[in-house]
């Protein structure tokens, strides 16, 4: 039988009496699984373009928001070279990045400079990434890279750099997570755990639906939140919550220290369940739990998938169709890792299970008369099978802002 998870001791700010989240181990064992996995694939360098790969080998996080703002140039056997966005608001913050290895970005917006412009940037970048290569003696190795725009790729070649996909190596490198990474996690659960009570004591029948994700929002940003995204729904959920509204939540990518979360539960407002929002509930639940039980250390992935729902019970002609409705995906840095566990890929491309992989499980139901309902657990992997990390009700439908009646 799955247990849950012990959590680890105190709140998310720092401390000196006690250990808490130890950032330092965290970044350097991070960055030695990084290169390890590089080794092991035979990249000798890679360009990381991905948030979550920069933030694993260099912990460090800038604003993302558009493509290529910052980048990373990691090596195998060399500390990585951070380009920041210029000003560079690294610079003087992160002493564990040598002062050689910060240097401005070289971007170009998205192309929104212009086709000229766009081009001469993409070339003084490319010619930079070669010089690094060149610095380290790597200017004849492929270069891993995780993402690029055409021009940067076509510059990249131009310079004589032939380049290899580092994806692999990089999920590999962040699947088994270590002790801080999966405390970074449950931390992140506890914060989006104060989210979901205040959306509970929200759900009212005439508040409105932006209201609940607001006062959950404001929670969760006052427990330590460092992002929030959330999911409000439900099928007669017109933007105002009216009695017996099934509401469905996802805690979405709430994250601690870049971990993320997600987390799914179902409310409804006003009056109990009936029976069949009360079966769609269970069906989802009892799934759920086949999964989580099946979940053990040396066990392949697909033989924990067979406990999801075959498509063509759900009326569709293939696996495609519900490749995210009854599924399992590894969470950490971003929202979908290694492991996956689904009836899409599982059978064909199975994995296998390994002691501190985490993962959020979820399963989904859907009816006309109801709408989607869908329930998620959180859960790392344990010397016996897998520890639940996430806590909120989940065995029967919560019933939020119940109306006596005599």
């Amino acid at each position: 039988m799955a247990k849950y998870a012990v959590r680890p001791f105190g709140g998310p700010e720092a401390v000196d009496w006690s250990e808490r989240i130890n950032t330092a181990r965290m970044r350097e064992e991070r960055l030695a699984k990084a290169q390890a996995s590089l080794k092991k694939h035979g990249i000798a360098a890679c360009l990381l373009m991905r948030p979550e790969n920069m933030r694993y080998v260099t912990s460090t996080k800038a604003v993302n928001f558009i493509d290529q703002l910052r980048y990373t140039v990691a090596f195998a056997e060399h500390d990585p070279i951070v380009y920041e966005l210029p000003p560079g608001n690294l610079f003087g913050q992160c002493p564990w990045v040598k002062p050689e290895n910060l240097k401005l970005a070289i971007l170009w917006a998205d192309e929104a400079c212009g086709p000229d412009a766009t081009w001469e940037r993409a070339q003084k970048f490319a010619q930079s990434i070669k010089q690094d290569l060149k610095e380290k003696g790597l200017e004849k190795e492929k270069l891993g890279i995780d993402k690029l725009d055409e021009p940067g790729q076509q510059a990249l070649r131009e310079a004589g750099i032939e380049t290899v996909d580092v994806m692999t190596a990089m999920l590999e490198a962040r699947a088994v997570k270590t002790e801080d990474e999966i405390n970074c996690l449950m931390m992140a659960v506890a914060i989006s755990e104060v989210g979901w009570y205040a959306a509970y004591e929200a759900l009212k029948p005439g508040v409105l639906g932006r209201d609940v994700i607001a006062a959950a929002n404001r929670a969760m940003y006052a427990a330590g939140a460092e992002d929030v995204w959330g999911v409000l729904g439900g099928a007669r959920n017109t933007g105002i919550v009216q009695v017996g509204d099934v509401i469905t939540i996802d805690f979405c990518r709430i994250t601690y220290l870049g971990y993320n979360t997600c987390y799914y539960r179902n409310i409804i407002v006003g009056r109990k369940p009936n029976q069949k929002e009360m079966d769609l509930h269970k069906r989802s639940y009892e799934r759920v739990y086949n999964v989580i039980e099946a979940i053990k250390p040396g066990v392949s992935t697909a033989d924990v998938a067979k406990h999801w729902l075959p498509a063509k019970e759900r009326g569709y002609p293939t696996e495609e169709y519900t490749w995210c409705e009854d599924l399992a995906h590894g969470l950490g840095l971003w929202l979908y890792e290694y492991p996956t566990i689904n009836r899409l890929w599982s059978f064909d491309y199975p994995m296998t299970l390994e002691k501190g992989m985490t993962m959020a499980v979820e399963a989904m139901e859907f009816d006309p008369a109801v709408g989607r309902t869908k329930l998620e657990e959180m859960i790392v992997v344990g010397d016996d099978g897998a520890e639940i990390m996430t806590k909120m009700p989940i065995k029967d439908m919560m019933i939020a802002s119940p109306i006596i009646t005599a």
